[in-house]
């Protein structure tokens, strides 16, 4: 069996080769010479372009700069988007029941909740830490997380700034809400803020800090 080319393969996702052709035993003859189709190996090819670009520093250099680029990312992740400064309280509670899709069961068989029932698994544990939620870069909103809880009660969570920097300052931990992903499930849009459970419910609450005289370049 001929194996197929890469030119074959391209046909058959583009779905060209699906397309019926018409069979037809006509000769209408040579037009012109022809030639084989060469195909030049593209592992030969790129093979060739690192080789090129190690022996003229062009590869140290991008390794370099991704290197550096993964290490500032970390560093100092991107800040999440659209969450500014609290300037008046705010407070709601958030229900994290959800419908089943299939059984739940626990190491035995046993049956906890069933597929299409309304569970909140809140109601089944206890979260270990309650949550804060801080621009890093603000000194006043440090403060004030550093106040809400002992690091094993608390985890204070950064929508910007750096957290390996601050971990380095304050021997504590720090954590970073990557793309927005909890503040974004929560509905919080302003910070600080406090997330913490009251029994099957989260009790959640935005913060308007008393005005100090950081300025707002101190926000980097």
């Amino acid at each position: 069996m001929r194996r197929a080319g890469p030119a074959s393969i391209l046909l058959a996702v583009l779905g060209i080769g699906s397309v019926p052709m018409m069979a037809s035993a006509r000769d209408f003859g040579t037009f012109g010479p022809t030639w084989s189709i060469a195909e030049p190996d593209l592992l030969a090819v790129i093979k060739a372009r690192l080789e090129a670009a190690r022996q003229n520093g062009k590869l140290d250099a991008m390794n370099q700069r991704f290197v550096e680029a993964a290490q500032a990312s970390v560093r100092r992740p991107h800040a999440v988007t659209g969450i500014t400064p609290a300037t008046s309280d705010r407070r709601w509670s958030f229900d994290p029941s959800v419908t089943l899709s299939q059984d739940i069961r626990d190491a035995r068989g046993n049956l906890i909740a069933a597929q299409g029932q309304r569970f909140n698994p809140l109601g089944h544990l206890n979260l270990a830490h309650s949550f804060a939620f801080i621009d890093g870069d603000s000194s006043a909103e440090r403060e004030w997380a550093m106040r809400q809880g002992a690091p094993d009660k608390l985890w204070i969570v950064l929508v910007k700034g750096s957290p390996t920097d601050l971990m380095k300052a304050t021997q504590r931990r720090f954590y970073f809400d990557q793309m927005g992903s909890l503040t974004g499930k929560f509905g919080i849009a302003h910070t600080p803020a406090l997330l913490v459970q009251q029994g099957d419910h989260l009790d959640i609450r935005e913060v308007a800090l008393p005005q100090t005289g950081e300025r707002p370049g101190d926000r980097r």
